[in-house]
């Protein structure tokens, strides 16, 4: 996240290239991801180790989801609407993926770290998987937590008018995963209530949220869950901290190229987030030796500086489809490859054309599944919720929503299909237990 690196703002760049440009570096992110699954399974010998393309797949996709998720807020003025749209743009395809593992579970059992307890249906539920220290059924969900957990605090610092702190959030953020990183070996709050008692609080002041009753003081209730879950509960609480400083680094690339903010927060927050696992308590897997750690921040900061250069030109239309279904990638891929390997069987110790044609082959039935479940359950969903948003907005025009003015309406499609996909790590050859997991 090289500061220096960032391009001036180019304000006159059209809404259409600006959006190409979001769409680009998702699909950058997901191609990391699957080549991040892809390769210790099918072709172990190419996987780099001096940087981690999982953790930089990570970094991009949260830098893109800090810079464009509150300003989306922002615009519309609606926290209902957002929320309707956050609910439809993730839920279903989710749901959808978490029903197809289940129903498959006969062949390819549903993974060990899932409770098999109401635990896993309340963490599930909400999404706060990784938060409450709950395995997702599909490797990949743990991301998700982070997202959440940013929604709900970007909620309540909305309605509570603290949501152009962006900076001071980013560094605040980055200082406590040092911090928490030198004192916390773990979660703090362990068992399964962790994951009942956010469930009902989700549950209760998103109802609030949605139907307006103390709906600033429900957003409060939240956002304080939120934070709290996130260092005392999280299974690495260093790195869900260090997570939300990078989303809030995003913001603050934003206002400064809105000009209603500097760049030197953004300088703070990436030194605190390179030197916050060096220390940590909870720091023993190779992505976060000081060397790959520190050169995989730097690539995923680089690659979003590049992006911004580049906002406002043509851009490859297959990167920028990538982008538009990295959703689903993110969430397909990773089932897709542990039924691929279960009928190809192990590929680590084949010879290079087997493993190049069965990579190939593999990557081509991840794709076309991901394009179909874009086209089926994604696109689907999304206009169904804005056609809600829009019924909603309408509906209650001079009613008792806190709205700001609008801004760029040219975000409005970055919010209808952007952020949630992330990666997650597999077990390999190298023989160590990541938190990622």
């Amino acid at each position: 996240m090289s500061a220096a690196a960032l391009p001036a703002a180019t304000p006159s760049a059209p809404p259409a290239a600006r959006l190409a440009w979001l769409d680009a570096l998702r699909g950058i992110g997901a191609l990391a991801v699957v080549a991040e699954h892809l390769l210790p399974w099918f072709l172990p010998a190419l996987r780099p180790y001096w940087f981690s393309l999982g953790v930089y797949g990570i970094l991009v996709f949260f830098l893109v989801s800090g810079y464009i998720i509150p300003t989306s807020l922002e615009r519309h003025g609606d926290v209902r609407a957002f929320w309707i749209s956050r609910f439809f743009r993730l839920y279903p395809l989710y749901l959808a993926v978490i029903a197809l593992v289940l129903a498959l579970a006969w062949w390819v059992p549903v993974r060990g770290e899932v409770p098999r307890d109401g635990s896993a249906v309340a963490a599930h539920a909400t999404m706060l998987l990784d938060v409450v220290s709950v395995g997702g059924v599909a490797d990949t969900m743990w991301t998700l937590s982070y997202e959440m957990v940013f929604y709900l605090l970007v909620t309540a610092l909305f309605l509570i008018r603290g949501h152009d702190r962006s900076g001071l959030l980013s560094m605040g953020f980055a200082a406590g995963a040092v911090v928490v990183g030198l004192v916390a070996s773990g979660a703090v709050l362990k068992g399964g209530w962790p994951a009942y008692v956010s469930c009902a609080v989700f549950v209760v002041g998103l109802t609030g949220v949605l139907v307006g009753r103390l709906r600033t003081l429900s957003a409060c209730v939240l956002g304080l869950m939120a934070v709290t879950l996130l260092v005392l509960s999280s299974r690495v609480p260093w790195l869900g901290t260090a997570v939300l400083a990078v989303m809030f680094a995003g913001t603050a690339i934003h206002r400064w190229e809105r000009g209603t903010g500097g760049l030197w927060p953004v300088a703070v927050t990436s030194a605190l987030v390179a030197i916050s696992p060096l220390w940590a308590i909870e720091s023993g897997w190779w992505w976060v030796r000081a060397d790959v750690w520190i050169t995989t921040i730097a690539l995923a900061g680089a690659t979003f500086a590049i992006g911004m250069a580049l906002r406002g030109r043509r851009l490859p239309r297959v990167l920028v489809w990538f982008g538009l279904i990295s959703y689903s990638l993110y969430l397909v891929h990773h089932p897709v490859l542990k039924y691929f390997v279960e009928i190809s069987g192990d590929l680590r110790r084949a010879d290079l054309p087997v493993q190049l044609g069965m990579s190939v082959l593999a990557v081509a039935v991840i794709v076309g599944a991901s394009a179909l479940t874009y086209r089926y359950v994604e696109r689907p969903m999304q206009e169904l919720g804005r056609r809600v948003s829009r019924r909603c907005r309408h509906g209650l025009q001079g009613g008792g929503d806190q709205r700001v003015a609008s801004q760029d309406s040219g975000h409005d499609r970055v919010l209808g299909h952007q952020e949630r996909q992330v990666p997650d790590r597999v077990r390999d050859h190298v023989g160590q237990v990541d938190p990622l997991g």
